[in-house]
């Protein structure tokens, strides 16, 4: 394997990459990262045509945590439901089934955020121990892609245009014409 971290846009790489991201068996997707991924490419609906119900497999599956695929985007189903939270054997489990996927297809480049560790809390350093023990022996380049600088810039600008704002007094003057 052959892990890179940049500081970048997830939807703005090559598209020889194929796109990694965390969801719940319940398709919510209406938060986080997967907003934006619905907004490129539909998944939710594509999803639910595709596969209906998932939480059906869910619930009858021993080991919980899996992978489906739409287009070029990979979601690991790590939850049951929107606000549950993945564990790491879910993470562990998910991880594998997209390994397993990713060989069939020989596929050779993933790009992903860092998975389950923004609205879904797991520690990051968790995560990428399994991402390193599931892909470690594979011929795989994995991309994590970190844009939260660019989050953090916005958020300052915003916060500063509304200090700004509160201390701003209305215009007393009119122009009359």
């Amino acid at each position: 394997m052959i892990y890179k971290y940049e500081e970048c846009d997830l939807f703005c790489v090559p598209s020889s990459y194929y796109l990694v991201q965390c969801i719940s068996a319940d398709f919510a997707m209406g938060a986080g990262i997967a907003v934006q991924f619905n907004k490129h490419f539909n998944v939710r609906e594509n999803l639910k045509r595709r596969y209906g119900n998932v939480i059906a497999e869910w619930d009858g599956s021993w080991t919980k945590g899996f992978c489906v695929q739409d287009g070029r985007v990979f979601n690991l189903v790590t939850k049951r439901n929107y606000f549950h939270k993945p564990t790491e054997e879910t993470m562990r489990n998910a991880l594998f089934d997209l390994r397993e996927q990713a060989k069939e297809q020989r596929i050779k480049m993933l790009a992903m955020p860092k998975i389950g560790a923004g609205l879904d809390k797991m520690p990051w350093k968790v995560v990428l121990s399994i991402i390193i023990e599931v892909f470690n022996d594979e011929d795989i380049t994995i991309l994590v892609c970190d844009n939260s600088h660019e989050r953090e810039l916005r958020e300052k600008v915003r916060d500063f245009a509304e200090e700004s704002a509160e201390k701003t007094e209305p215009c007393k003057r009119s122009f009359n014409r």
